[in-house]
C-alpha cells in the first residue's frame, strides 16, 4: 500500500469514526438553557413595585445598598412615552390633558396615556423603524451600481403588522415563509421581502452564482442575528471558534434558503388587472406588426450598444442609458425590452426595401414609414394606457430544489459533501417530518416553545430601545462570548411571560413601560458613578439622543410642518447639493415638492451608496447588513447640520411663522409657547429671560439692516433656529 492510499484510507475512517462517535453533552451556557419561569423575589420596599418587572430590579437594588429614583415629572414622562413609543413627542394639547387626567385620576390617566400611543397609527412606524435596521432595508440594490429598487411595500407591511398587533411567531413566520402557508394571501407573500433586502450587485464581469450564494449566506447570518443572537455567520468558513456551532451546521441553515428564487410580485386591482390584459392583447398585435416591418437581432442590439460613444449618449433616452449601466448578464427581461425599444427607435428609417433607389421603391418606403409611425403611435398610447404595476420583491420556493453542499473554506466553487436542511444540534431539534424540511418548519422552529433563544433575544431587543442597553449587553451574540446577563432570571421571566401572552408586542411594551423601573428620572446621581458607572442596576433611567429619523421628526413637528401620513413609497427631502459626486450613477434627487417633502424621517429614500447625510451624521445605519443596536456618537458635524442644512433651516421657518400665527401676542407668551412646542414643558425663568434678550438683540440687529423685508419674522426664525439647536430637543430624557 502505498503512502497516498494510505493516507486517504486514513481520513475515511477518521471521517467515518466521527459521523458515528456518541454526540457531545450539551454545553452549559445559559443561553442554550430551556426558559424556565423565576419566582419573583421578595423585596423590603414594596410600596415602590408596580409590577413584577420591579421585584427583579428592586432585589438587585437592595443587595448592593441602592435606592432607585423618584419618578420623572409627568411632562417628562408623556415626552419619553411619545418618543420611545411612537418616535414623535407630544403636542400642547396632549401634555394638557395628561396634566388634566392625573389629576383626576392618577393611575388610570397612566395607562390611558400608554394605551393612546400604542393605538397610535405612529406607533407602527417607530417599531418598524427598529425592525428595519434588523432586516437592512433599503430603496437601492447597494454596490457601485446601486440601481433603485422598489420593496416599500414590505416596509408598509411591516407598519401595519405592528399596528395589528400581529403576534410575534407569526410575525416571524410570514417574513420568513409567507409564501409557504397554506392558501398563501398577498400580503403573506409580500412579508417574505424580509430576506430581499439582500444587496444586488450589477457590475460588469460578475458571477451571477457568486452573488446568489452571497445574498443566501446574508439570509443565513442574518436569521441568525435576528432571532437567535449568535454569530452564527462565523461558521460559514470552518466549525466556530468558540460556540458549538459547525460548519456542517452552517450548511444544513443554507439548505433552508437555497431553494428560494427571486420574483417581484406585481401588485394590481382585479379592474386593473382586466384592463392591463386587454391593453396586452392589442399590444402583442402591434408589436408583432412591428417586428415584421422592422426586424433586429440581439447581434445588432449589441453593435448599436458599442457603437455609442460620450459625444453620441446624450441623445439616448435617459431610461436606456440606465440599461447601459447594467451587465449584460444581469439585465432583466423589462431592461433588454427597453434596449430593444431604443434600438428600434434610433434605426426607425431602417427597412429592407429602403436600400433600393427606384422611385417605385421610395414611394413603398415613404409609405411603409407612414405604417411604422401610426404603429409606434398606437404603441405608445396603449403603453400609456396600461395600468402601472406597483411591484415588491418577494421569496419563492422552486418546484424542483438544488442540492446544497458544504463550501470548503466558505468558497462556493469548492463543492464538498451533500447536506440537507436541519438547525444546530445544541438547540432543540426540528419535529420529524416524513419529507424534507423548508423555510415554514425552520420559521415555526424559530418561535417554538422549546427553543430557548428567541424569546429571549427579542426581550432584551425591547429592552435595549426603552433602556438604551440589554440586559445581554451584547444584544447581537448570546454565545460563549457575549456579555452574561445584568438580571438573568428577569430575562426568563420577560422570555417566559412573551410566550404566555401570545407572543403580543404591545403587552410586552405597556408592560416595560408601566413599570417603576422605566418611570424613573433618568438625573445623575454622584453615588452611582461609582456603585454602578454604566447604570446596568438601573437605579435610574437612561439619558439617550433620539435615533436619526427622529432628529427630524422632532423639528418637523414643533415647525407644524409634519406630513402625517403613513406609509407609500420613498420621499426625497432637501439635501446639500454634491452628494453625489463621488458615486458612479448622478442619482439625480429631485427634493420632493407639498405634503411629500414633509414625511417622517423613516420614508426618506435610501440610497446604499449615498444615504440622506443628515441621516449618516445622527448615525443612521448604511443598510449593508443586519444592525441590531445603532451607536450614538457626538460630533460638529451634528450640530452643523441642525443649524445649518437647508432642511433644518426651513423647519426653523416654519415654526417661525407658527409661533407668530397660533402663539399669543406678547413676546414672553410667544417665547414660552414655542419652548413648549420643542420641549413639552414650560421654560425656566431663567431660559425665558435669555431668550427675551436674544429675541431683542435679533430684531434690533434686523431692523436696523435696510435691506430686510420683514425683520420681525427674521427675528423669530434666528430664535426658532436656537431652539431646534438645543440639546435637550433631540434628547430623550
Amino acid at each position: 500500500m502505498n503512502v497516498c492510499r494510505f493516507l486517504t484510507l486514513a481520513v475515511l475512517l477518521i471521517h467515518a469514526a466521527l459521523l458515528h462517535a456518541e454526540p457531545p453533552t450539551k454545553p452549559s451556557h445559559w443561553s442554550f438553557q430551556p426558559v424556565r419561569r423565576p419566582a419573583q423575589p421578595a423585596v423590603k420596599n414594596a410600596a415602590w413595585v408596580r409590577n413584577p418587572i420591579d421585584r427583579f430590579i428592586l432585589a438587585e437594588l437592595e443587595k448592593k445598598g441602592i435606592a432607585p429614583s423618584p419618578e420623572a415629572d409627568p411632562v417628562t414622562l408623556i415626552r419619553r412615552l411619545s418618543l420611545d413609543l411612537t418616535g414623535l413627542p407630544p403636542t400642547i394639547a396632549e401634555v394638557d390633558l395628561f396634566l388634566r387626567d392625573l389629576s383626576a385620576k392618577p393611575q388610570a390617566a397612566d395607562e390611558r396615556l400608554v394605551d393612546r400611543l400604542l393605538a397610535s397609527p405612529h406607533y407602527g412606524e417607530m417599531q418598524a423603524r427598529h425592525w428595519l435596521d434588523l432586516a437592512r432595508y433599503a430603496d437601492s440594490n447597494g454596490f457601485n451600481i446601486d440601481s433603485p429598487r422598489q420593496i416599500w411595500k414590505y416596509r408598509d407591511w411591516v407598519i401595519d403588522a405592528l399596528n395589528k398587533d400581529l403576534p410575534f411567531d407569526r410575525f416571524t413566520i410570514e417574513q420568513l415563509a409567507g409564501d409557504l402557508l397554506p392558501s398563501a394571501s398577498l400580503e403573506n407573500k409580500i412579508a417574505t421581502g424580509f430576506h430581499r433586502n439582500t444587496l444586488i450587485n450589477q457590475e460588469g464581469g460578475i458571477d451571477l452564482e457568486q452573488f446568489r450564494v452571497e445574498s443566501i449566506v446574508d439570509r443565513v447570518n442574518t436569521t441568525g442575528t435576528v432571532w437567535l443572537g449568535l454569530t452564527i455567520g462565523c461558521a460559514e468558513c470552518h466549525n466556530h471558534k468558540y460556540d458549538p456551532i459547525s460548519q456542517r451546521e452552517y450548511y444544513q441553515l443554507f439548505a433552508f434558503f437555497n431553494n428560494c428564487e427571486e420574483p417581484n410580485l406585481e401588485l394590481l386591482s382585479s379592474e386593473e388587472q382586466k384592463i392591463r390584459d386587454e391593453v396586452r392583447a392589442k399590444l402583442a398585435r402591434v408589436e408583432k406588426h412591428l417586428h415584421q416591418l422592422d426586424p433586429t437581432s440581439i447581434g445588432n442590439i449589441e453593435k448599436w450598444e458599442l457603437s455609442i460613444t460620450d459625444a453620441t449618449r446624450p441623445k439616448v433616452p435617459k431610461e436606456v442609458q440606465a440599461v447601459f449601466q447594467v451587465a449584460p448578464a444581469g439585465r432583466n427581461a423589462k431592461q433588454k425590452k427597453t434596449l430593444e425599444d431604443g434600438y428600434r427607435l434610433a434605426d426607425q428609417t431602417r427597412h429592407p426595401i429602403g436600400a433600393l433607389m427606384s422611385p417605385f421603391a421610395a414611394v413603398a418606403h415613404v409609405e411603409l414609414l407612414k405604417t411604422r409611425f401610426e404603429l409606434v403611435k398606437e404603441q405608445a398610447a396603449l403603453k400609456q394606457r396600461e395600468p402601472k404595476a406597483i411591484t415588491t420583491m418577494v421569496l419563492r420556493e422552486l418546484k424542483s430544489p438544488r442540492m446544497t453542499t458544504i463550501h470548503l473554506g466558505g468558497d462556493f466553487l469548492r463543492k464538498g459533501a451533500p447536506v440537507t436542511a436541519g438547525t444546530p444540534a445544541v438547540l432543540p431539534a426540528l419535529p420529524a417530518k416524513p419529507q424534507a424540511a423548508g423555510r415554514l418548519d425552520l420559521a415555526r422552529w424559530l418561535v417554538s416553545a422549546e427553543n430557548p433563544l428567541t424569546t429571549r433575544v427579542t426581550m432584551n431587543r425591547f429592552w435595549l430601545q426603552l433602556f438604551g442597553i440589554g440586559i445581554v449587553e451584547t444584544e447581537n451574540d448570546f454565545g460563549t462570548q457575549g456579555t452574561p446577563p445584568s438580571h438573568p432570571e428577569l430575562l426568563d421571566w420577560l422570555a417566559s411571560e412573551f410566550v404566555r401572552q401570545k407572543w403580543s408586542m404591545k403587552a410586552m411594551q405597556k408592560m416595560i413601560v408601566m413599570s417603576a423601573t422605566y418611570r424613573q428620572s433618568s438625573k445623575a446621581r454622584p453615588e452611582l458613578a461609582i456603585a454602578d458607572p454604566r447604570n446596568r442596576l438601573l437605579a435610574r433611567q437612561a439619558r439617550m439622543r433620539v435615533p436619526a429619523e427622529t432628529v427630524r421628526d422632532v423639528c418637523l413637528a414643533a415647525s407644524g410642518l409634519l406630513t402625517s401620513k403613513v406609509g407609500g413609497p420613498g420621499v426625497f427631502p432637501t439635501q446639500p447639493d454634491g452628494v453625489y459626486r463621488f458615486t458612479q450613477i448622478d442619482k439625480g434627487w429631485k427634493p420632493s415638492i407639498g405634503p411629500d417633502r414633509y414625511r417622517r424621517g423613516m420614508y426618506t429614500y435610501f440610497w446604499r451608496s449615498a444615504p440622506h447625510p443628515a441621516l449618516i451624521v445622527f448615525d443612521a445605519p448604511d443598510s449593508t447588513n443586519s444592525c441590531t443596536r445603532r451607536s450614538r456618537s457626538n460630533t460638529p458635524l451634528q450640530a452643523l447640520v441642525l443649524l445649518n442644512d437647508t432642511g433644518f433651516y426651513e423647519y426653523a421657518t416654519g415654526l417661525a411663522n407658527r409661533i407668530l400665527k397660533e402663539g399669543p401676542s406678547d413676546d414672553p407668551g410667544r417665547l414660552s409657547f414655542a419652548f413648549r412646542l420643542c420641549m413639552a414643558r414650560e421654560p425656566s425663568d431663567r431660559e425665558l429671560r435669555r431668550l427675551q434678550a436674544f429675541l431683542a438683540s435679533q430684531k434690533a440687529d434686523h431692523s436696523a439692516a435696510s435691506d430686510m423685508e420683514a425683520p420681525e419674522l427674521a427675528a423669530w426664525i434666528t430664535t426658532a433656529r436656537v431652539l431646534l439647536n438645543l440639546d435637550e430637543l433631540i434628547t430623550r430624557e
